[in-house]
């Protein structure tokens, strides 16, 4: 398989795992080691101001920590558009990178950022797992910008399936559990 780094996972209406049930996944690495990824559409109730106030620079103000995934929740990744892209430990595009760890002078690196958002863990993948979980699982989109730092979260699913059109469309208008309907 193509490395999917760069690219959307959508949850198709048949992952049921609470961790990814309908979640929009942005792939940040994707190796014959394993994979990385973040889940975009979890915000927390805490803000970045309370749970890492070095970052609030970096965050809106009133920002929500987002749930990054279930691996390392105790772990803070930040995800990056970045006016000056030589700021980013690691780039997944031109512009659009993490913040490194040791990226020096926070307020430096924050002066040379358009947009961020703070994550708490990732998900993760061991070798060949989410090339299995691709057939079954996930629908495999490219991103839009506005998608990965989406202002309405919790309708980022829908948002996505029904740009892909068609059929994708009809699945975001499925309710959450069928069962009930």
């Amino acid at each position: 398989m193509e490395s999917l780094r760069g690219r959307l996972l959508i949850a198709s209406p048949v992952l049921v795992d609470p961790n990814f049930h309908r979640t929009v996944v942005l792939i940040a690495e994707h190796t014959d080691e394993g994979a990385m990824g973040l889940v975009l559409n979890r915000p927390a109730e805490t803000l970045v101001a309370d749970a890492v106030p070095d970052l609030s620079d970096l965050a809106d103000s009133g920002a929500p920590v987002y749930v990054g995934g279930p691996v390392a929740a105790d772990s803070v990744i930040v995800l990056a558009e970045f006016d000056e892209p030589d700021l980013a430990g690691v780039l997944l595009d031109d512009d659009l990178g993490f913040v490194g760890s040791g990226s020096g002078d926070l307020g430096e690196v924050a002066d040379g950022v358009r947009r961020a958002r703070v994550f708490a863990g990732h998900a993760g993948w061991g070798p060949g797992q989410l090339e299995a979980e691709v057939e079954e699982s996930w629908i495999v989109e490219p991103p839009r910008r506005e998608e990965i730092f989406s202002e309405d979260p919790e309708q980022l699913w829908a948002a996505v399936l029904r740009r892909k059109g068609r059929e994708y469309a009809l699945l975001a208008t499925m309710p959450p559990d069928p069962s009930v309907n």
